[in-house]
């Protein structure tokens, strides 16, 4: 029996990615659901491969252009950003991939839940923006929450079959491109120069995020929620070759390690197959081509990013969920040339400074610091730009 697969953000690298392991595995899935943000020849093009049941464009103003180009066919045309909302809820749904990008995934992955479907998360700032909610309904709702990021699949994967406690993990980041560099040399980095990732492809603002180490930041904050830890039990360490994906200690000292070539489609398969693995023909790893993995500590002084996502997760509240909305905005104003590298680090620590912090949160509560936090990080740099 086929298992139903909704991706959200199919267009995106994650999302294209999860499409390739469909195609390896046409027996095995079959796509209900496909949404896109704004890349309608692309949500096109993948319908009419794929199928679907319902296709959703987020952008209202492109939605004649794939209601008109999948007329000739059943499927559902939705648009708007309610429409993604509602499109998870489909009964035939098995598992949710949720690849959006940024907050925006926190709505569809609450009502996903609610309706009992289990998640493969890509979308990290749904655990950052409200993890202990999201975590609660997942428990309240006996549905699975299968991480789909390479560090947190790599942590469940050494968790299978584990009934010891963990006393600590490791999340391994690559150093991004600007590993070893000084803040002197940071304050003149390009955007074209933070976009070339060592390892990973990927999409522009987790490359951006990567470069800065709040991807990083982010993970840790992620990691807290899905596995149940304290902050002094996740640790951070380069490895620049990202071969270990990631390390468990337990409680007798014993460590596990997940490897592996820095292949997306990897963790996102074990995401749609679990518990079981399927035989497939990625590129294997072979150790002679890597005849030495190596381990560092990461600057906090320098990349400030990953020491601000600890103090936020510290600190509780509403801060990550500042600090997410806060970074969404300062990346994209980079992308855009608006903020410098470093500078990005400031409107982060601006905008935390800005919003007072709260506890005991709605699901409305954070999305409405997360508005706040995207307009007053917008404000700041604004006024860079009239300096």
């Amino acid at each position: 029996m086929k298992k139903n697969i909704a991706i959200l953000g199919s267009t995106g690298s994650i999302g294209t990615q999860t499409l390739d392991v469909v195609r390896a595995f046409p027996h095995k899935f079959q796509v209900s659901v496909l949404t896109a943000s704004n890349r309608a020849d692309d949500l096109i093009k993948q319908a009419l491969e794929f199928q679907p049941k319902i296709v959703v464009i987020i952008s209202e103003s492109a939605y004649s252009q794939v209601k008109e180009a999948l007329a000739h066919t059943d499927i559902q045309v939705w648009a708007g950003e309610q429409a993604l909302v509602e499109a998870v809820e489909l009964e035939e749904i098995d598992v949710v991939l949720n690849a959006i990008v940024g907050s925006a995934g926190l709505r569809p992955t609450v009502r996903a839940i609610q309706s009992g479907k289990d998640i493969a998360l890509a979308n990290k700032e749904t655990l950052v923006v409200s993890g202990e909610l999201i975590m609660n309904l997942v428990k309240q709702h006996n549905v699975k929450m299968l991480p789909v990021d390479s560090e947190h699949s790599a942590i469940f994967q050494c968790l299978v079959g584990e009934p010891s406690p963990i006393e600590k993990i490791y999340l391994t980041a690559s150093g991004g491109p600007f590993r070893g560099w000084s803040r002197e040399q940071l304050a003149h980095v390009t955007k074209a120069e933070a976009l070339k990732h060592p390892n990973w492809t990927m999409g522009a603002k987790i490359t951006i995020d990567s470069a800065s180490l709040m991807n990083k930041g982010l993970e840790v904050i992620e990691a807290k929620w899905l596995f149940d830890l304290s902050l002094n039990q996740i640790d951070v360490i380069v490895h620049p070759q990202s071969i270990i994906h990631s390390i468990v200690q337990f409680e007798d000292g014993s460590m596990k390690a997940q490897m592996g070539l820095p292949d997306m489609k990897l963790p996102i398969q074990y995401a749609l197959t679990y518990p079981e693995r399927y035989a497939n023909n990625f590129k294997r790893f072979d150790f002679l081509d890597y005849s030495q993995l190596t381990f560092e500590k990461p600057d906090l002084h320098t990349f400030r990013n990953l020491q601000l996502a600890y103090d936020a997760l510290a600190e509780g509240g509403n801060r990550c969920c500042v600090l997410n909305a806060a970074n969404e905005i300062a990346v994209a104003a980079f992308l855009e040339d608006k903020v410098s590298f470093l500078g990005m680090s400031s409107i982060l620590e601006e905008t935390l400074c800005h919003i007072e912090n709260k506890i005991n949160l709605s699901l409305e509560d954070y999305i409405a610091y997360d508005r706040e936090s995207r307009i007053v990080a917008q404000d700041l740099i604004n006024k860079i730009k009239h300096n």
